[in-house]
Parts: C-alpha cells; sequence; structure tokens
C-alpha cells in the first residue's frame, strides 16, 4: 500500500508545503520566488494560512481542506472510497479555489450579483502566486489519481495525471483567453437578438461576397483566406516532401547545403523575407528594373496581391513541412521496399506503390500545418498583400483601427476556428483507421532505396531552385544591413551593428553600449526557457493522442490546435483580456510572454509527434511494460530515443518562432520586458532599415548555432539501417 500509494503521498506534501511556505498572491514588487523570507511576516507576502486566517480571506481555508482530504486518502488502500476521497478533495479544492478566485477581486466583488446577495466585501484579493499555482496543480493531478483509482486510464495515475493535466493547461491557456475574446461576436446590435447579430457578422457581403469587376472576380474575406491557405498548404507540403526525399533519399552532396537553406526562413524575422522579396519583385525591384530595361515594360505592383503573399508563405513555411516529412521519411522501413522490388517491381512502382502510401501521416500533418499557419499568417499579408484582403489581416483592423469592432473581429475569429476545424476533420477522415507502422521491434537492417529517376529529376527542377531562390532573397535582404543607405548609398560599413550592438569600456569594466542588447538577452532568455517547455508538452500530448484512449479526446487534440488557427494579435489581444485581473494576473510579467510562446508554438511539436507515433509499434511499448517499467521510465528509455527527429523539430521550431513571432506578443511586451522583434519594428517605424537588418543578421547567426546545437544535443535517431544504396543505372553505379 505504502508503494501504490506514493504518489499520492509526493503530491499532498508539495501542496502543503506550498501551502504554508510560499507566498499566495502574486507580489508587484519582486519574484515571488525570492520572497520566502517574508512569507510569516508580510501582509503581501503571507502564505495561504496567514491569509486565511490571519488576513481575513477564509475562502482559501477549501485549497487546505482538499489536501488534507486527499492526505487521508492516501492512509488507505487503493480502491473505491480512496477514489471518492481523491475526487472530492482534489477537485473539489480545486473548483472552491478557482471559483472564489473569479467571484472575489481586486475591487471586491467582481459581479455585481453577488455584491446585491451578500453586500460589500470587507476585503479583497490580487491575482495568483506561486503558492497558489502549486496548490491548484497538486490538487487537480490528486483529483486525476481519483479518476485513476475509479478505473479510468486503465488505473495508470501517470497517464490520468498526463491527461487532466494537459487538458488543464490547454483550457486555460487556450480554450479560456480565446472564448473571452470571440464572446464578443455575441454581443447583440441595439434593436437585434444575439443570434442574428452573429449571423450578420458572419455572413457579411465583405465576407462572403462576389463582386464581377472589370478585371475579373473581387472574392470576399473568407474567400481569400480559405483558397490561401489551400494553395499555401499544397505547395509547402509538395516541395517540404521532395525536401525531404531528396535529403534523407537523394545524392548525399545534397544534404548538409539542403538542410541549411531549408530552414533559413523558419530562423528568419518575417520583416526581412518581405523586404528581401519586395527589392526583389516590389516597383523598384530589380525584377521591375530589369525588364524596364531591357524589354521597356513600365515598373507596376504586380506583385502585391494574391501572388505575393502566397509567394512569401511558401517561402516562410516550407521549412515546417520539411521537417515533419523528414521524420516520416526517415522511419519507412527499407525491408518493406525490398520486398516489392523482391516481386519484380521496378523503383518507381516501388516507390509509388510503397513509398508514398507510408507518407500519407506525415503529408495529412504537414498539409495541416501550412493551412492553419497560413490562415493564422499576419506579417506576409500586411507587407505584401496591397488590396488582396485576408481575414488576419481584418482582424487586426478591427482591433486597432478606427473603426475599433471588437464584434466583427471575433465574428472574423469565428470563421478562421470553423475553417481549422474543417480541415482538422478532412485530415481525420483521410487518415482514417488505417495503419502505418514501419518501427517495431523487429531489427530491420535493410537498404533505404534511392529515389527513382523521375522522382529525382522533379527534386531538381522543383526543389533544387527554390533552395537558390531563398539564398538570392537573403543576400538582398541583409546586404541592406552592411551599407549606408539601401537605394541611395551603397558604401559598405558597419555603423548600423555598432549602433545597436556596441561594447565600451568605462571606469567599472565592460558595458553593453549598444541599444539593442536589453531586447537581446531578454528574448534570448525567454525563448530559452520556453522551448524546453513546448516540446516536453507537445510531444506529451501527442503520446496521449497516439497510444490512449479517452473521452472527449478529439476535442482535447483540436484544443491543441486551435493557438494556430487564432491570429498572433487576437491571441495577445485574448491573453490581455484574460489575464489582466485576477485570479490569473499576469499582464506586465515575463511569465505571460513564455505561455503564450509555448501555447502558441505547442501545435508543431503535436502533430511532429502524432506523425511519429503513429510509425511506432504499440508492441514496443506492450513489451516494456509487460517488464514491469513504468509507464514514466517506458517514456524516457524506449518511446524518446525514437522521437529524436520529432524533438528536433519542436525544440528548433519553439525555439526560433520565440525569438521571431510578432503578432502574438506585441500586445504583451513591456519597457522592462522588450524583444527582439519589438525593438526591430521600432527601428523599422523610424526608418533605420539599418539597424533592423543588422540585428536580423545576429538574430539568424544566434538561431543557425543554436540549431546546430540542439541537433546535436539530441542526436540522431538509431534505427540499426543501413546508408542509401547509391543508385544503379544499366548495371553501373
Amino acid at each position: 500500500m505504502r508503494t501504490a500509494n506514493a504518489a499520492l503521498w509526493s503530491w499532498t506534501a508539495a501542496g502543503l508545503l506550498a501551502f504554508l511556505l510560499l507566498p499566495w498572491y502574486a507580489l508587484q514588487d519582486a519574484n515571488g520566488l525570492l520572497a520566502l523570507h517574508r512569507v510569516w511576516s508580510d501582509a503581501d507576502a503571507a502564505n495561504g494560512l496567514l491569509q486565511s486566517t490571519v488576513h481575513g480571506r477564509p475562502w482559501l481555508l477549501a485549497g487546505l481542506a482538499g489536501l488534507l482530504v486527499c492526505a487521508a486518502a492516501g492512509a488507505m488502500a487503493p480502491g473505491r472510497r480512496q477514489a471518492t476521497l481523491l475526487l472530492a478533495g482534489g477537485f473539489g479544492g480545486a473548483i472552491a479555489l478557482l471559483a472564489c478566485g473569479f467571484a472575489i477581486g481586486a475591487k471586491g466583488w467582481s459581479f455585481a450579483a453577488l455584491e446585491r446577495a451578500f453586500g460589500e466585501l470587507g476585503v479583497q484579493q490580487f491575482g495568483m502566486g506561486w503558492g497558489a499555482g502549486v496548490v491548484l496543480v497538486a490538487l487537480t493531478v490528486l483529483g486525476a489519481f481519483g479518476l485513476a483509482r475509479r478505473g479510468m486510464f486503465r488505473g495508470d495515475l501517470f497517464v490520468a495525471a498526463a491527461v487532466i493535466a494537459s487538458a488543464s493547461l490547454l483550457g486555460l491557456f487556450i480554450v479560456f483567453p480565446v472564448l473571452r475574446a470571440l464572446g464578443g461576436a455575441f454581443v447583440a446590435e441595439p434593436g437585434q437578438g444575439v443570434l442574428a447579430t452573429f449571423v450578420q457578422r458572419v455572413a457579411s457581403e465583405r465576407n462572403f461576397g462576389l463582386q464581377c469587376l472589370g478585371g475579373g472576380v473581387r472574392c470576399g474575406v473568407a474567400w481569400n483566406t480559405l483558397f490561401l491557405g489551400v494553395a499555401t498548404a499544397a505547395s509547402t507540403t509538395l516541395l517540404g516532401t521532395l525536401l525531404a526525399l531528396v535529403a534523407e533519399r537523394g545524392p548525399r552532396r545534397y544534404a548538409k547545403p539542403l538542410n541549411i537553406l531549408a530552414l533559413l526562413p523558419i530562423i528568419t524575422p518575417p520583416f526581412v523575407v518581405g523586404l528581401g522579396l519586395i527589392l526583389l519583385f516590389g516597383r523598384a525591384g530589380i525584377v521591375n528594373q530589369l525588364l524596364e530595361s531591357v524589354f521597356g515594360v513600365q515598373p507596376t505592383r504586380w506583385f502585391y496581391g494574391w501572388f505575393g503573399v502566397w509567394l512569401a508563405q511558401t517561402f516562410a513555411f516550407t521549412p515546417i513541412a520539411f521537417m515533419i516529412m523528414r521524420g516520416v521519411v526517415q522511419g519507412i522501413a527499407p525491408s518493406l521496399e525490398e520486398a516489392a522490388q523482391t516481386l519484380r517491381a521496378n523503383a518507381e512502382r516501388t516507390f509509388t506503390s510503397i513509398t508514398l502510401p507510408l507518407l500519407r501521416p506525415g503529408l495529412a500533418n504537414a498539409f495541416l500545418v501550412g493551412f492553419i499557419e497560413s490562415m493564422a499568417d499576419f506579417g506576409n499579408p500586411i507587407v505584401v498583400g496591397g488590396q488582396f484582403s485576408v481575414l488576419s489581416t481584418e482582424i487586426f483592423f478591427a482591433i486597432v483601427g478606427a473603426q475599433y469592432d471588437q464584434g466583427r473581429a471575433a465574428s472574423l475569429a469565428w470563421l478562421l476556428t470553423l475553417f481549422a476545424l474543417a480541415v482538422f476533420a478532412l485530415q481525420r477522415w483521410v487518415l482514417g483507421r488505417r495503419s502505418y507502422t514501419t518501427v517495431s521491434g523487429k531489427g530491420d537492417g535493410g537498404v533505404p532505396m534511392p529515389l527513382p529517376p523521375r522522382v529525382l529529376r522533379l527534386v531538381q527542377v522543383l526543389a533544387l531552385p527554390w533552395l537558390a531562390f531563398t539564398l538570392l532573397v537573403y543576400l538582398f535582404a541583409f546586404a541592406g544591413g552592411f551599407v549606408q543607405t539601401w537605394g541611395r548609398d551603397y558604401t559598405p560599413t558597419l555603423a548600423h551593428l555598432k549602433t545597436a550592438f556596441a561594447l565600451e569600456w568605462g571606469a567599472f569594466g565592460l558595458v553593453w553600449a549598444g541599444t539593442a542588447w536589453n531586447s537581446f538577452f531578454t528574448t534570448l532568455k525567454l525563448a530559452a526557457i520556453s522551448a524546453p517547455l513546448t516540446a516536453a508538452l507537445g510531444l506529451l500530448i501527442a503520446w496521449l493522442l497516439a497510444r490512449t484512449r479517452f473521452r472527449g479526446q478529439g476535442l482535447f487534440e483540436f484544443s491543441a490546435l486551435l493557438a494556430f488557427a487564432i491570429p498572433g494579435t487576437v491571441l495577445g489581444v485574448s491573453y490581455i483580456l484574460a489575464f489582466n485581473v485576477p485570479p490569473f494576473e499576469l499582464t506586465g510579467t515575463a511569465l505571460i510572454i513564455v505561455l503564450c510562446f509555448l501555447f502558441r508554438n505547442l501545435p508543431v511539436g503535436v502533430r511532429a509527434g502524432t506523425a511519429a507515433f503513429q510509425q511506432i509499434d504499440r508492441s514496443l511499448d506492450e513489451a516494456s511494460l509487460m517488464l514491469r517499467a513504468s509507464t514514466a521510465a517506458t517514456l524516457r528509455h524506449v518511446v524518446l530515443p525514437l522521437l529524436k527527429p520529432a524533438l528536433v523539430a519542436a525544440l528548433v521550431y519553439s525555439f526560433v518562432r520565440a525569438i521571431t513571432t510578432v503578432s502574438a506578443v506585441i500586445f504583451l511586451v513591456t519597457a522592462e520586458n522588450e524583444l527582439a522583434t519589438t525593438y526591430i519594428i521600432g527601428r523599422v517605424s523610424n526608418g533605420d532599415y539599418g539597424v533592423a537588418l543588422a540585428y536580423c543578421t545576429v538574430l539568424i547567426v544566434i538561431m543557425s548555432l543554436a540549431t546546430a546545437g540542439i541537433q546535436w544535443l539530441v542526436g540522431e535517431r538509431r534505427l540499426g539501417r543501413a546508408p542509401v544504396a547509391p543508385l544503379q543505372v544499366a548495371g553501373r553505379t
């Protein structure tokens, strides 16, 4: 019994210690963990016990009562009685604390109905601090243990805690803030009902209208967004798959240059891509100047519109598809291809009938991520969209424009969510119940099949020119950071770099004199904190989706993807609305930026992990469990080593996106927590493009080193397979 209840006692002890030793409320002037010496003296830093007994907040005793009930359950043998106590103490205590937190705020009662019913409240409470946070987590986990003791989740305490904790995090930091923002769509207009107002906003002419003009047809913003999402998802999935195939199955001379160039767009701030494309195809760009000088064609704004946005999004999101597809290509068992060739199938027949169908999970996941990324993208449409409007830009102008129509912004956000849900359902229907397992416990020393000649030529025609185009865009874009003034004075200079990152010796030693150092260090710190958390939570959710079955699993998966279906500007505003008041008062802190990074980038880790898990045979997990290894030990020693490609994808993506993101955090930064992207935007707004591009160059160098370091640290997945065989043609190698 002592062994069976060890986890219960551990979490109960953690909750009790937090209630007694940590500040209950968030401190405005210091980090809560640095005020441990004040928990028994100062009223603002007091622990939960003093807050409830001395400072007039008796409702906090509900948390202590819940922990004590769980402690009593820990003294019992596992069974239904213990489960009942854990459910009552864990979930009951957590719900009571949350209810009091929402009902009582910084000015007393948060709702007028409560004040009328109970009278004016003499005390108030602020946002929850470290003490309240740890107690809530402990109570939630203990309640999950109660579900496991009732027989749910096959009685596995770890699985129960993982599902309930992950669902709680998704609900608190994705669903709750998004619903706060989307609720604005149901605010009725004068003289209309709530439902009629919502339908009018969603089905408006600007959203779904079609106008026949002299030069063609102008579609509503909803049709524009849907068309652009499908086109971008198709192009990025195709290019990402071709790049993954040539990286894993093509000539080895392509592998390293491809890995470097294919990841460049993902480690670049979005304004660099837009600027590089404008320098090439804009009205005063190189292409228009060449057409004018050679053919006499007058420069126009032909690039600005749907084509420019599609090209920029393809350029920006192909690396995501490449990282997802590369892990899937690595997981294909060569023995299956060898079996087909043994049955006299040629290379092309083997590729189309064996290799390509086994890529279906990765193709579906890459398409889904590309579609959602396109819908949620804000930077590219705002820079090169011209008169081509999409939902993300419409939402932005509805929120920050002169109209300030929160109801319209919320209704447009609903459209994005419904589009994402439709593609998510389509993906699940395409995959169906087929099995794509290729990594099992059996040895597989086969030789991966090289690319058939036609596929290799397709790669050389499509993928390799895209890589050359990538390099060209960067050469033009970054040249602007090392010349005096782009377009007027091309004299080489390091003045912009010195302005941002100057170092000087002062009376007390080294001085970080550059104007960008503060934002640089803050960005690296917050990205380094959020990246491993994002990867860990994303892969854990992917494992739960692939290896467990529970009620509401579809809603659970969609909640994990919801952050991508919502534009970054809406997500940032949602965080402000949800976390600007008690009980979760996080606005203005570094923690809210870390949380925004974590849940904004979470879907890529989930999708990459899901594609990888669909290739790994369940027998590996089952064999470990039969040898009496715990679920946590099985994850660590068996599953995680097979997930290295997905882990690298999640770590790299979450780290670089935390550094380069703009729209999701532009409303959350403060003077104390300035980020690199907001610094660059400020420079661009002032017309100081040289300093902005020089800063971008430094960021790219740092992120390239970090990407290489992550890949070296995680290592490669070892499947015991031979290298790709050389292509044999007409009896010759």
